[in-house]
């Protein structure tokens, strides 16, 4: 979906990618979409070095893109549920580091987390979402073991429901597309129009 939005639109356009990410989309995804500025869900090594030969074929192709890495964010599991994609939090540090040291292409921004949404309806007056706790934690601790400064790493996490709290916890980057856009339809009901499709009834 992005590949073709990306062909239509103008390249002036930073584009964050958010959600499920494949590995075997990355390289594609880095390689293709040259104002590609973020990718916010990484969460194997494996899918950090696809990106890393994308972007690397992309400055060997293009003039002028030799010095613009490509940011991404580490998505780490905060709730431990199993239908949620992310590195566990033990593995987080590892995973910066391999960004670090194996993929000069990228560059790491921080992590990410898309947490429990009934955790955030649950929460009390006056306490705090504890994956947004975890995450700053996370962030924290993968600080210290990269020798940086936390303020060095952003933290993404809040959504149209919850980003309140995240903000309060120390949020750099909220998502609340859904608050300004409404929802997404569903995808086999969304389609990308044409300027010929314009005036058609």
């Amino acid at each position: 979906e992005l590949l073709e939005k990306a062909r239509l639109l103008p390249r002036e356009i930073r584009w964050h990618f958010i959600g499920a990410l494949q590995t075997n989309k990355c390289k594609p995804l880095a390689e293709q979409i040259p104002n590609l500025w973020c990718v916010e869900s990484v969460d194997a090594p494996r899918k950090a070095d696809q990106l890393q030969k994308g972007r690397e074929a992309l400055c060997a192709r293009e003039a002028g893109y030799g010095e613009m890495a490509l940011r991404v964010l580490v998505q780490v599991n905060t709730s431990g549920e199993a239908e949620k994609s992310g590195v566990e939090p033990g593995d987080a540090a590892a995973l910066c580091r391999h960004i670090v040291d194996k993929c000069p292409r990228l560059q790491l921004q921080g992590l990410m987390t898309i947490g429990a949404i009934a955790r955030s309806r649950a929460v009390a007056e006056g306490k705090e979402n504890e994956d947004f706790v975890t995450l700053k934690g996370v962030r924290d601790r993968v600080a210290q073991a990269l020798g940086w400064d936390e303020s060095d790493l952003e933290l993404s996490m809040g959504m149209s429901d919850d980003f309140e709290s995240a903000i309060r916890c120390g949020s750099n980057e909220v998502r609340v597309g859904s608050t300004i856009f409404g929802e997404r339809p569903a995808k086999k009901d969304a389609q990308i129009k044409n300027d010929g499709d314009q005036g058609k009834g």
